[in-house]
């Protein structure tokens, strides 16, 4: 009899290795628990990466999975967030980690977005029906943000509609955007995995909000912006070649035809 492991399973796996990590952390105050919290958390970053590919690989993705993934990529880094500040024990503690939880949900958000968007194009395809939202508020609401730019980008993706052009699009979309994508990548949950550990490891987890609410905000406004201003400029440039390629060739002036 054939056994699978299926990928909510791994997901819940992958949350049991981040809320040991969370335990650990609260002990910050010791290296050796600090390190015992970024061993487990790098536990459930390989986790949380194997949930999506056993989905895809056993075609089990389902809405239900999609919410338990988002719950245990996020819910442990709140976690992990809140017994930090309870261990500092303050209400400054407090304010920095609610307010780097915050900004850590809309940059990952953000982030998502733009990297669906890039691996999209860059194989030069048009953006697709929309997915029907879920009926999980939490999920819902990380979705908007992460959609939230696609409404910006209307124009641009439209492009990618006219398959006499998309292959061309694709591939100087590519070239270019790789940029930025690059920058952002500092919005991973690897980089924040680390920060985490090293500022502890320096004595005041307070380090690692600060790198979350300052340096990881200009990283994301630099990257989002970096990569509207490619859209822009290659908006303008493919528009006009869409426009030469949409006229005819016949379309002779009336005075050239009756030219001897």
């Amino acid at each position: 009899m054939e056994h699978r492991v299926s990928a909510n399973l791994v997901s819940v796996i992958g949350l049991g290795f981040g809320i040991m990590a969370a335990a650990a952390y609260a002990q910050w105050h010791d290296w050796r628990f600090a390190l015992v919290g970024l061993a487990l958390s790098i536990c459930w970053l390989i986790a949380d990466g194997l949930d999506g590919m056993v989905a895809r690989a056993t075609n089990t993705a389902s809405a239900i999975g999609r919410v338990l993934d988002g719950v245990c990529d996020h819910g442990v880094f709140i976690l992990i967030y809140v017994v930090i500040a309870t261990s500092i024990g303050t209400g400054e503690g407090w304010a920095w980690a609610l307010g780097a939880g915050g900004a850590h949900i809309v940059q990952s958000s953000l982030y998502e977005g733009e990297r669906a968007r890039f691996h999209r194009r860059a194989r030069g395809l048009a953006r697709g029906p929309v997915v029907p939202g879920s009926g999980n508020v939490v999920v819902r609401a990380y979705d908007w943000i992460a959609t939230s730019i696609d409404r910006a980008s209307t124009r641009f993706d439209a492009l990618f509609e006219d398959r006499a052009i998309a292959p061309e699009l694709a591939t100087a979309y590519s070239a270019r955007a790789t940029g930025p994508m690059r920058l952002m990548i500092l919005l991973t949950a690897n980089v924040r995995v680390y920060a985490i550990f090293l500022a502890c490891l320096a004595g005041d987890p307070r380090w690692f909000w600060w790198f979350e609410l300052v340096p990881l905000f200009l990283v994301t406004a630099v990257g989002i912006g970096w990569h509207r201003h490619i859209e822009a400029v290659l908006l303008r440039q493919f528009s006009a070649t869409a426009a030469m390629a949409a006229t005819p060739l016949f379309s002779i002036h009336s005075k050239d035809i009756n030219r001897p």
